[in-house]
């Protein structure tokens, strides 16, 4: 796309729906607020979107090149959108990954475990406070759809060499407490964190030289002669380098709205259980399962005893969400959470909470120059946390002409396939959702 126009026209805003209910981020100590940019001012980069991958850019930027100013640019508050209300996963083996070309399986692998011990190294040499736990998650299933799936899931790690576990209905319930699953995979070395502690810590260990700018989202991007100029509510910025860091808003940005769809995701956060409730639950004190069944729901039990429950899914080219879609959701959090938790039956949801994400067709993440100058990496498709921590340390690479194995791992990555215009984008996003949610039946 390199030399394409797209950019140097009026953009929709970068403005994100603001839903503040999201129990990860109420759970964390606030992070101070940065002023809004005010005037007209010039740098030397600037990073738009200070979620995982914005903040992982604007750090190696300063480390690449110190001296030169950059400019952190966010709509509302950093680590505020999809970065902050993830379920906290930390991804390198997957089934969407089993079902790459292997290729570009081993590539996208091998820049996940880049990312994982990226902020390994960071939250340990920092002391950031997000739950790090690496005794590994599971990969489950209740039916006979997830257990097919399940079960091809191992044998592709058995072919690989892989460390993996697999676990019975018996030995689950030793885990989660309950009979539910009847068949899953612990992979020892899995990454568990709380995402909203986790980004918030990271936002607040930016070295200084980062002038990170709180609600400034962009207005305008335009491209003028050698520079770019982005214009905000309160000011405008010249800059040589642009890197874009919003995946799910990416439909903002012209035609690579139609690289990456944006869909919303629901969950629910429990209050903590008291001693009673939880032994009444048995099972490990802490763990993670993401289901392998068709809708199935990614399920928690927090290291401070709650339970947290996402499911269900909306096609949002509006990038927001209504109240009812957001009630809708927490009445089908408060099923699976019955299905699975009959003993827990007076445990209240204390929080509901949509993000929006990218997703790509594919699941494999777009990164590369779009236009002179300007950067972009997304499309992680709920699986960002690793990815976005190296793929935006990469963009840096890839802008200042420094070359690395990872590198060229992250260039080899194939990339989405293009959507199709609207209104078929719409009208196919829809049928899609609304075929996988009849073909699953019941959310749980």
């Amino acid at each position: 796309m390199t030399g394409s126009p797209w950019l140097s026209r009026r953009t929709r805003p970068l403005v994100p729906h603001d839903d503040s209910r999201c129990g990860w981020l109420q759970g964390v100590e606030a992070l101070t607020p940065a002023p809004p940019l005010a005037g007209d001012v010039e740098a030397d980069a600037v990073v738009v979107g200070a979620g995982f991958t914005g903040l992982a850019v604007a750090r190696a930027f300063t480390e690449a090149a110190p001296g030169r100013r950059v400019l952190l640019l966010e709509a509302q508050t950093a680590g505020f959108g999809a970065s902050g209300r993830a379920s906290g996963f930390v991804v390198d083996l997957a089934h969407f990954v089993a079902r790459m070309a292997p290729e570009a399986a081993e590539a996208y692998i091998r820049l996940a475990r880049a990312g994982i011990a990226e902020l390994r190294q960071r939250v340990h040499e920092e002391g950031i406070p997000c739950d790090w736990d690496d005794r590994g998650w599971l990969h489950v299933a209740w039916g006979e759809e997830g257990a097919r799936s399940v079960a091809k899931l191992r044998g592709w790690l058995e072919g690989r060499g892989e460390d993996h576990l697999w676990l019975e209905r018996d030995e689950l319930a030793e885990v989660t407490g309950v009979p539910f699953y009847r068949a899953g995979i612990r992979l020892p070395g899995s990454v568990l964190v709380q995402s909203g502690a986790l980004v918030r810590g990271l936002a607040a260990r930016l070295p200084s030289s980062v002038e990170r700018h709180d609600r400034t989202p962009v207005l305008q991007l335009e491209r003028q002669g050698s520079r770019w100029l982005i214009t905000t509510p309160g000011g405008r910025v010249k800059s040589e380098l642009v890197f874009l860091a919003v995946n799910g808003y990416t439909r903002r940005l012209g035609r690579l709205a139609r690289r990456v769809l944006p869909l919303a995701t629901f969950g629910s956060l429990s209050r903590p259980l008291s001693e009673r409730e939880q032994e009444a639950l048995g099972g490990e004190r802490e763990w993670g399962v993401l289901a392998e069944d068709a809708m199935g729901s990614t399920v928690r039990r927090t290291r401070d005893q709650r339970i947290l429950i996402r499911n269900s899914v909306a096609y949002s080219p509006r990038l927001a969400y209504s109240a009812a879609a957001l009630a809708e959701a927490r009445e089908a959090h408060r099923q699976a959470f019955a299905a699975r938790f009959p003993m827990l039956g007076d445990v209240a949801f204390e929080s509901t909470w949509a993000g929006v994400m990218g997703v790509s067709p594919s699941r494999s993440p777009l990164f590369g120059e779009v236009a002179p100058g300007a950067f972009y990496t997304g499309g992680f498709t709920g699986a960002g946390i690793a990815m976005g921590a190296v793929l935006g340390r990469l963009l840096v690479d890839l802008a200042l002409g420094r070359s690395s194995s990872c590198l060229e791992d992250a260039l080899a990555l194939p990339g989405p396939t293009e959507l199709p215009p609207e209104p078929f984008l719409s009208l196919g996003a829809r049928f899609e959702t609304w075929r996988m949610k009849r073909q699953a039946g019941p959310v749980v």
